[in-house]
């Protein structure tokens, strides 16, 4: 059968995207054939895009995506024809309909919509797996979200909230300050106008903060090393402004003994129950009211050069989803 796919024959900007139909083979043993409904977008698909993270190529690009399961390859157990499900590990997403190993796939509840699961489930396991499993974030602790009206930053701070954290929430206007608040940010710093560290001490009685989620990286650095407190952690998990390079030891130590990682989900979600479980934490959370899907914008699929513009230019707030 024919799939209509966005393609990308080489790195560069949003302009590399190609709309193309293609065949799709019938599933491969292990594999189903799977109907798109929404399909996620998130800002690792611009570090893959632009080659920041390099990829084999020719490439589809998107690793999150809700849709319905149309064929079964030979030997697949624990799925239907019909099935509703998800993805958030495997790429290929911006697709009309692809085929998935059977084990990258999720089940979706009854009661969350396609959107909301497209939305929702790379950025809300990657918040699930940065609060519980990386920083291991304790009730009572104060933590720094940097992009806090983002996709993941929204998430990230109802997560956080959740466990009983106080919050402060970085942004860059007042509208997405608002957006922070509502999710619920106990203060918020707009870095376009205030210094960052310097209003981190003072919020902190000049302690600074244990944990800091940064997902801006080269322009943000600076800023975090002087806001975390002695011993703190730096939860360095995207590349918004560019990558972070030569992290010098010393400085750590000069800092206060400070801890750094790197994570990403793909190596704490490495099993089927491991991605499961990460689903059903993230469905969990939006049912307790802690975190909304927050899609701020939707695309039809042929328009994911507009989509990856308007997120690289920081226009979007929340979760964008495309629309096949």
């Amino acid at each position: 059968m024919q799939t209509h796919v966005q393609r990308i024959e080489k790195t560069g900007g949003p302009e590399v995207f190609g709309f193309v139909g293609t065949m799709l083979p019938e599933p491969e043993p292990g594999e189903v054939r799977l109907r798109a409904t929404a399909i996620g977008l998130n800002y690792i698909d611009t570090y893959h895009r632009s080659g920041l993270y390099p990829i084999e190529l020719p490439a589809v690009l998107g690793s999150e995506g809700a849709g319905v399961i149309e064929a079964l390859g030979e030997g697949v157990t624990g799925f239907a024809v019909g099935d509703r499900v998800g993805t958030f590990t495997t790429r290929g997403a911006y697709a009309t309909h692809r085929t998935v190993a059977a084990d990258q796939l999720v089940r979706l509840p009854d009661d969350v919509s396609d959107d909301d699961a497209a939305a929702l489930m790379l950025k809300g396991a990657t918040a699930a797996m940065l609060v519980e499993d990386c920083a291991k974030v304790e009730a009572g602790m104060t933590v720094l979200v940097w992009a806090a009206a983002g996709g993941v930053g929204l998430l990230l701070t109802g997560w956080l909230k959740a466990v009983g954290a106080n919050v402060i929430a970085i942004v860059g206007s007042e509208a997405k300050a608002a957006r922070a608040r509502e999710a619920g940010a106990d203060h918020v710093i707009l870095h376009k106008s205030e210094d960052i560290a310097a209003r981190v001490r003072e919020i902190t009685g000049g302690a600074g903060v244990p944990v800091i989620f940064d997902s801006v990286g080269k322009a943000s650095w600076s800023a975090s090393l002087d806001s975390a407190a002695p011993r703190g952690l730096i939860v360095s998990f995207g590349n918004a402004s560019g990558p972070v390079e030569g992290v010098n030891l010393g400085v750590l130590a000069a800092k206060g003994s400070l801890f750094v990682t790197r994570p990403t989900l793909f190596h704490y979600a490495t099993t089927p129950e491991a991605r499961q479980r990460y689903a059903d934490k993230v469905f969990a959370m939006l049912r307790s009211g802690a975190i909304g899907a927050e899609i701020g914008q939707r695309f039809p699929l042929e328009a994911v050069a507009e989509a990856h513009e308007e997120l690289e230019a920081g226009t979007t707030i929340g979760s964008t989803v495309l629309i096949p």
